[in-house]
């Protein structure tokens, strides 16, 4: 009753008086109630009323001594109906309004009187007798019973938002849950998203749709913390919780208390208005289940021991029951009744990988609602078959309850760094931060996406480990270091002062070097006969570094002494080819011409191939075809046959592709070889083989030399064979186009993709060596 109610009788009332003041002004005692006129009425103002023809045959009851009115609202009277079917029973009157003139219930009077104006009409409270309370429920059904043991049920908050237990202790416990301490109790308890209505549906499902659990239509949350109350119906301890996704600044503590909850409980309501099942649903319940097992068994159990229980507090975990509701789509199974709704969760579980292995049962309840309200029988019914069910779940007294609640509170409390906190966003950082992870601890890359592109380097806030793989050790010079600088040093072959074949000849005599830009040299390996102390023990520093994917190690062996050796001599070989090309093919050209058969067109004239028109260059091939005798590049006289026609036979020869197309032609008399020209075609054949013999030499002294080349690559080179076109351009290599190694970054490129020289500190190289395009670009020291 509101609290701004005015009251005009107090106390057990007596004697009612007449409420119609027709004829006695309200002074004189009721004798009759008129259900027609609701109202009561006295012996003159009965007689006065229904003296009109039409009012005579009203239905009148004569009052008996205790009486109460029932609510003229729950009897459906002013078309209100709906009450009436949402309580199903006609209520007793509370109040009566002086002003409306209606007797009302507590309900009726919430509903119409707790707003505006009418909060300030004067009411007269009623006080039914015992005696009639006693005869009423005499002639109540079964269903009528029980709606009036829960007309007393009132909830209370069980945990607040900060996870205190607001109880004192096990009785405190017990009185406001008004129920014996000997009574044997399960849990039910009720989950979902904020806004789902989990309260409303407790309400209906357990108190016959009475605001036992509070329901606003509010934006904010009505229900913060845990509440609970006791239904005496079915013996149960119904607990509300409070929502998720809901406005809360402590997130990680409210779904701790949420699971603290689900530990206790018997069988969980999981409530969902979504017209499909949303994913959260699932992940909920499957981390719920990984939390339960991994924390909650065992403290559960450890209570039972400490506690001295007899009843064992968990064999498995509550079960479950899934609460759909739909408005616009079916319900989960309906379009294939073959299939059990049950199958088909389980199914959705293992595709997200959730195992919701700790739950007893999972079982899934839905109703589609076409006109509200909501039917909620089909859940009351499978709440029920489940709390008969007592193989995995007993019943246990409220005092067992309460120590469960208070033992897992104890255990996990306390406040949640945020460090530690799962911070859940729809746009986390790792959408926006590069992806790359070190290959030696494990560690993330803070920088944005595509820094690379920008040249900004991989940074990490977390200190690297070693690892011996990745070699990621950093040498800063000691001295420099004590100085206030810090310079990276790398073990090499020379220094930079020396040239390279003395620097080549110091390395061969005292070993490898470290060299400082301030410092110069700190460090030799070999410096003395004996007693040479390590380099970290003595003018460097060690620090280790993140190791990211397609960076090179760190101090990797830059002794190049090999490659040198065989760069200079390559070099000196390469110097005294490139004086002799001219002159040589210029020789090789004139004694070709003078070995060829006379139908050969003569080198000094092939300018260009017969057939394709494309010019020959200093370095390119003229072959010869051996039919016709014109000149052709590579491409255009690449296929053989015989030619016995011009004595080139029976073994295949080249001919031009005219010539290959042609075969069928047989050539004139006149036009077969004279002796002289058989002679010429003899030398030519002669000469044809001794090429062929010196370049199976050459091929034969190639492999060893290949196998020089590979044993003298430095460490960070990628091997030969490994390399199969040019890292740049992408061309393949072949015979006519030779790799080269990048002296910085260690790939294979062509020569037009490696022809600047650039000195490389960095590897050991001090002089200008061989460098790719992309290496060369980059600012700084390499």
């Amino acid at each position: 009753m509101s609290a701004h109610t005015q009251t005009v009788e107090k106390g057990q009332n007596t004697t009612l008086l007449c409420q119609e003041s027709y004829v006695c002004s309200g002074t004189d005692e009721a004798i009759f109630e008129c259900d027609e006129c609701r109202s009561l009425q006295c012996q003159r103002c009965e007689e006065e009323l229904h003296q009109p023809e039409r009012l005579r045959n009203h239905e009148r009851t004569r009052i008996r001594p205790g009486h109460v009115p029932y609510c003229d609202s729950c009897k459906g009277a002013n078309g209100n109906i709906m009450h009436a079917s949402i309580t199903g029973s006609r209520q007793i009157a509370a109040v009566r309004c002086q002003v409306c003139k209606i007797n009302l219930c507590v309900e009726c009077q919430k509903r119409t009187h707790a707003g505006g104006n009418r909060r300030k009409h004067p009411v007269t409270v009623y006080h039914a007798g015992k005696a009639q309370e006693q005869e009423e429920e005499e002639g109540m059904d079964e269903e009528t019973k029980r709606r009036k043991m829960t007309e007393k049920v009132v909830s209370f908050l069980l945990v607040d938002e900060t996870e205190e237990i607001q109880v004192r202790n096990e009785e405190d416990f017990i009185k406001k849950l008004d129920c014996s301490p000997d009574q044997h109790l399960k849990v039910v308890s009720i989950f979902g998203n904020t806004g789902d209505g989990k309260s409303h549906t407790l309400n209906h499902t357990f108190f016959y749709g009475r605001e036992v659990f509070k329901t606003s239509p509010a934006q904010e949350s009505c229900t913060v913390g845990v509440w609970a109350a006791y239904d005496p119906v079915r013996k149960v301890v119904v607990i509300d919780t409070e929502g998720l996704l809901g406005a809360t600044v402590n997130l990680s503590q409210r779904t701790r208390l949420l699971l603290k909850v689900l530990a206790i409980s018997d069988l969980v309501i999981y409530r969902t208005r979504a017209d499909r099942l949303h994913n959260d649903l699932f992940k909920f319940l499957g981390d719920a289940s990984e939390a339960y097992l991994k924390h909650f068994t065992k403290e559960l159990k450890a209570t039972t021991a400490r506690c001295g229980l007899d009843v064992p507090l968990s064999t498995l975990g509550p079960g479950v029951i899934i609460f759909h509701e739909t408005v616009y789509t079916k319900l989960l199974g309906s379009d294939h009744p073959s299939e059990v709704p049950e199958k088909l969760i389980q199914d959705r579980f293992r595709k997200l990988s959730c195992f919701p292995e700790a739950f007893s049962s999972i079982h899934y309840k839905g109703t589609r609602t076409y006109n509200p309200p909501t039917d909620f029988s089909g859940l009351r019914r499978a709440v029920e078959q489940q709390l008969e069910n007592n193989t995995t779940r007993s019943p246990r007294q409220p005092g067992v309850i309460y120590k469960a609640l208070k033992a897992l509170s104890d255990r996990f409390s306390g406040e949640i760094p945020d460090d530690q906190m799962a911070h859940s966003s729809f746009f986390p950082d790792e959408y926006f931060t590069c992806s790359s992870v070190c290959l030696s601890c494990g560690c993330g890359c803070k920088k944005s996406m595509n820094h690379a592109k920008e040249g900004i380097p991989h940074e990490s806030k977390s200190r690297c480990r070693y690892s011996h793989q990745y070699d990621n050790r950093v040498y800063t010079c000691k001295a420099c270091y004590e100085r206030g600088m810090e310079v990276s040093v790398v073990p090499k072959t020379s220094a930079s002062t020396d040239s390279p074949w003395l620097g080549l000849a110091k390395y061969a005599w005292s070993g490898y070097v470290i060299e400082c830009p301030n410092c110069g040299v700190v460090y030799r390996s070999r410096q003395y006969w004996f007693g040479n102390q390590d380099p970290v023990n003595t003018v460097v520093r060690t620090e280790i570094e993140h190791v990211w994917p397609g960076t090179d190690g760190f101090l990797k062996d830059n002794n190049n002494a090999a490659q040198r050796l065989l760069d200079g001599m390559n070099f000196m070989a390469q110097s005294v080819s490139e004086l002799s090309l001219g002159p040589t093919k210029a020789v090789t050209s004139w004694l070709t011409d003078q070995i060829a058969p006379a139908y050969w067109r003569p080198n000094s004239q092939i300018l260009s191939c017969k057939k394709c028109n494309t010019p020959f260059k200093d370095n390119d091939t003229k072959h010869h075809c051996r039919a016709c005798g014109e000149g052709f590049c590579d491409g255009c006289s690449s296929k053989t046959r015989p030619v016995p026609e011009r004595g080139w036979g029976p073994a295949p020869v080249r001919v031009c592709d005219n010539c290959y197309d042609n075969r069928g032609i047989q050539l004139d008399v006149a036009e077969l070889p004279s002796d002289e020209e058989g002679g010429t075609l003899i030398a030519r054949k002669v000469g044809e083989a001794v090429q062929n013999t010196l370049g199976a030499v050459v091929t034969a002294m190639d492999i060893p030399l290949g196998l020089v080349k590979d044993a003298a690559r430095p460490a960070y080179w990628v091997p030969d064979h490994e390399i199969l076109h040019c890292h740049n351009c992408r061309k393949e290599f072949s015979i006519k186009l030779s790799k080269h190694h990048c002296r910085a970054c260690g790939q294979g490129f062509c020569d037009e993709c490696s022809h600047d020289r650039r000195a490389v500190p960095s590897r050991g190289w001090d002089h200008p060596v061989r460098v790719c395009f992309n290496c060369n670009k980059k600012p700084g020291d390499l």
